[in-house]
Formats: C-alpha cells, structure tokens, sequence
C-alpha cells in the first residue's frame, strides 16, 4: 500500500473529474490521500472534499504564492480549524522565490505563524520551499530553538544541505515526480542517502506527472512511479520501500488512523 502525502483535488481537472480519479487511485493500491489547502479562502471547500471518502484527509493554509492576499499572521487562524478530525496538516506553507507572486516579508510572516501553529497543535508543518533554501534553512532553525514541531519539505527540490538540515531538525523529506525526470540525477543522488525512516513520496498531483506521465495531468494514482524510481534509486524492493514510506507517513501524520485494509471505492 501507497500515501500520496501531498496532492490537490480541487484544482483543475482533479476536481472536475474527482470520482474517477480517486478510483483510479484506490484501484493503484493507494491507501490514503492527503489534499493539501493553499487558501483560507477556500478551506470550506477542501474539507467537503475530504467527505467523498473516509480516507481522504486535508490541510489547513496559506501557499506562499497567496500571502499577499491572505497571509497569515496569527496562528489561532489556524488552530482552531485543526479541532476538525479531517484536518491533519498545517500548510502548505514557506517561501517561494522563483516567482514574485507574494512579497518575501509576507512569505516570511505567514511561514512562521504557520510554523507556531505546528508547535502548538503537534500537527505537522508542510514546507514549500524553492530558491529559498538558505532562508527556508534559517527561518526552520531559528523556530527550532522556539520550541520543537513537526514537519515536511514537501516534493523536495532543494540542496543536499537544505536536505541534511531538514534531517538535523527532524523534518522529513517526501519526493515527487520530478524524482523521476531525466535531468534529476543530483536530486536522486540526494534521495539515496537520506535516513530510510525521513522518506515520503506524493504527486503534487495535479503538477508534475511522473515518467512515463510527463506532460500529462498528474493524479494520485501516479505516485506507483514516484515510489518506483526511489526504490530504484535506493535498491530496495518495491514492497519494502512502501512499507517504509507508508510508516513514515502514518508516522509523520499521527492523527490519521492507518487502515488495516484496502480502502473500496
């Protein structure tokens, strides 16, 4: 059995054709999905999401790329939303420096109230971090030193170091599918040293199709090729790399009871 930790099925082609999509994906032998919320603005919406099966869970807030329009900067916005059984997550949230979308300091606001929220609840932080890593590495430490909370980098592109820090404050590292495209050979290099007991696969469906996917709308059921090419990368067997990933997760994501059967469409 398979997570995918990090998907969004309210957007686009997901959510048009929902039910199709989570059948493919129970069928792939995908066992729980987790729907990640990138505005507060639309929390109601992903949590009647997570009312279409008992195994789909989700997050609450903001995307770096919207905390000009609706950062947060108490983290009691967050809180109270997590007294909901469904919500197991606080994110996505971090910094995003390719793109100009929010302001830094914004980013940085809301990173760190999302990070408080993480403390306080014990729910663990989903990071979003790209061509911030040096940022992203002292924003998480400095909150470290606040107090203990758990957490994720979320479809990992970043440095070995931005990595091997994460490690040190006792994140974990979840792959995606850009794990599997041809020029990300420093990247597979990276997934295939890290601890064995930090790894998490997802989608980020509906971005970032997996080989052979490319190209194409990427859906949970797809995470079987992402945890494939990490298997293959670390030279471990199949089963074995999702039994790991699978007890990362429910390890990870401790308010989610772990199924003892596969779940039926």
């Amino acid at each position: 059995m398979l997570v995918d930790s990090h998907c969004h099925l309210d957007f686009g082609s997901l959510a048009e054709d929902r039910a199709a999509v989570l059948d493919r994906a129970w069928r792939a032998g995908v066992e729980t999905v987790v729907t990640i919320c990138t505005r507060l603005s639309r929390f109601g919406e992903i949590l009647e999401i997570t009312k279409a099966h008992e195994r789909i869970y989700c997050s609450v807030g903001v995307h770096p790329h919207n905390t000009d329009d609706e950062g947060i900067e108490n983290a009691a916005e967050l809180i109270e939303k997590t007294a909901l059984r469904k919500v197991v997550g606080i994110g996505e949230t971090g910094l995003d420096y390719f793109y100009t979308n929010s302001h830094p300091e914004t980013q940085r606001a809301s990173f760190i109230a999302h990070i408080a929220a993480a403390r306080e609840t014990g729910l663990p932080l989903i990071v979003h971090a790209r061509d911030a890593d040096r940022e992203t590495m002292e924003i998480l430490t400095a909150e470290r030193e606040r107090g203990a909370f758990p957490g994720v980098i979320h479809c990992f592109t970043g440095s070995r170091a931005l990595a091997e820090r994460a490690i040190a404050l006792g994140l974990y590292i979840s792959f995606s599918g850009i794990l599997t495209f041809k020029k990300a050979d420093e990247l597979r290099a990276i997934a295939r040293d890290l601890p064995e007991d930090r790894l998490l696969v997802e989608t980020d469906a509906p971005f970032l199709a997996p080989v052979p996917h490319r190209g194409k709308t990427n859906e949970p059921s797809f995470v079987v090729h992402t945890a494939q090419c990490l298997a293959s990368v670390r030279e471990m067997p199949m089963e074995r790399l999702a039994q790991v990933t699978s007890d990362n997760f429910y390890r990870l994501f401790n308010k989610i009871d772990r199924p003892a059967t596969v779940p039926v469409a």
